[in-house]
C-alpha cells in the first residue's frame, strides 16, 4: 500500500480552514456557517475512516490486474509525469460521468451539497463511491503500466491539490494559469447550481480537459451553490444517504424493468413521468417569456 498522502495533509487542511474563517470574518464575508463545516467535516472522517478498509481491496485489484501488464514503466521521473495526466484524464471522465450518470451521482452529490463554498466544503466527500466502484474507471492504468502505488499516490495527491481551489477568498489568477490548471474561479463554477454552470468544469488538476471535451464554462457571475433541490439538513448519515433512498424510491415506483434502469443509470433527474428534468431536459426548454 503507498502511504496515506490525505492523512498526512489533514493538518495542513486544518490550518488552512482556521486561517479562512479568520480572514474572512475579519473581511466580514461570512462564508462559513458552523452547522454546515462541521456537517463537512464529518463527511471527510467518515471518507477516511472508510477508506482504511476499502483502500487496502482496490489496491489489491490494482495489483492484480498490474500482473496482466502490457509494459512495465516503473518509478522513473517521465513515468510520473505520464501518471499525473493519465489519472487525471481517469479523473475527468469519473467526474464527468459522475453527473451524468444517477448510480455515480448517488454518491457524488454529497460534495456538492453544501450551499456554502469554502475550504470546509473540500472536506465533504462520499462514503459510498469506493463501495460502488468508482475505482474502475483507473482500471487501465495499472493494466498499461503504472505500478499500483503510483496510481493510488496520484489519487491522492490530485485531491490534495483540490482541497485549495474550494475557496472564494482567490478571485482570478494570471490569465496562463486560468488556462491550463483548475482553479477556485473555474471549481466554483463546477459548485453552482445556475443552469449555465450544472455539470461544467470537471476538471480535477488539470482544466485541459473540459476545453478538450466541451464541457468548459468561464465564471461570469457569483454562483448560487449547492443543488437544485436542496436537502436542508445536516445530519451526515443523511447527507451521505438521502439519493440512494431517493433512488429505492423510484424503484418501487417503476412500472418496468426499463424504468428501473433509467432510474439507475440514466442523468440525474430523469423521470418516467417528466416530473422532474435532466440537465439536458432543462437547457432544451424555452426561456420564459418576458
Amino acid at each position: 500500500m503507498p502511504p496515506d498522502l490525505i492523512s498526512y495533509a489533514i493538518p495542513g487542511f486544518v490550518l488552512l480552514i482556521l486561517l479562512e474563517i479568520i480572514f474572512t470574518t475579519i473581511d466580514k464575508k461570512h462564508l462559513y456557517q458552523p452547522k454546515d463545516a462541521l456537517s463537512s467535516i464529518a463527511m471527510g472522517l467518515g471518507n477516511v475512516f472508510i477508506g482504511l478498509f476499502t483502500k487496502a481491496v482496490i489496491f489489491s485489484i490494482y495489483l492484480a490486474i498490474y500482473q496482466l501488464r502490457l509494459f512495465t514503466l516503473g518509478f522513473t521521473w517521465w513515468a510520473w509525469i505520464l501518471c499525473l495526466f493519465a489519472d487525471d484524464f481517469s479523473y475527468y471522465w469519473f467526474h464527468r460521468s459522475s453527473h451524468t450518470i444517477r448510480f455515480f451521482w448517488a454518491s457524488h452529490v454529497i460534495h456538492h451539497s453544501s450551499q456554502k463554498y469554502n475550504l470546509a466544503t473540500a472536506l465533504r466527500q462520499n462514503w459510498t463511491g469506493n463501495l460502488t466502484g468508482t475505482f474502475v474507471f483507473w482500471l487501465w492504468m495499472p493494466l498499461i503500466g503504472f505500478h499500483p502505488v503510483m496510481v493510488m499516490s496520484m489519487q491522492a495527491i490530485s485531491l490534495i491539490y483540490q482541497f485549495w481551489i474550494h475557496t472564494e477568498v482567490i478571485n482570478k489568477l494570471p490569465a496562463p494559469i486560468e488556462y491550463i490548471f483548475n482553479t477556485p474561479s473555474h471549481h466554483r463554477v463546477h459548485h453552482g447550481s445556475d443552469l449555465d454552470y450544472l455539470d461544467r468544469n470537471h476538471a480535477g488538476i488539470l482544466i485541459i480537459w473540459d476545453r478538450m471535451f466541451g464541457t468548459f464554462t468561464a465564471e461570469k457571475q457569483r454562483p448560487v451553490y449547492g443543488l437544485t433541490k436542496n436537502i436542508h439538513t445536516y445530519n451526515p448519515f443523511r447527507i451521505a444517504t438521502h439519493e440512494w433512498i431517493d433512488i429505492w424510491k423510484d424503484l418501487r415506483q417503476s412500472h418496468s424493468p426499463r424504468e428501473a434502469w433509467h432510474y439507475i443509470f440514466d442523468a440525474p433527474g430523469w423521470s418516467a413521468d417528466g416530473s422532474r428534468k435532466t440537465t439536458r431536459q432543462l437547457r432544451q426548454q424555452p426561456p420564459p417569456a418576458e
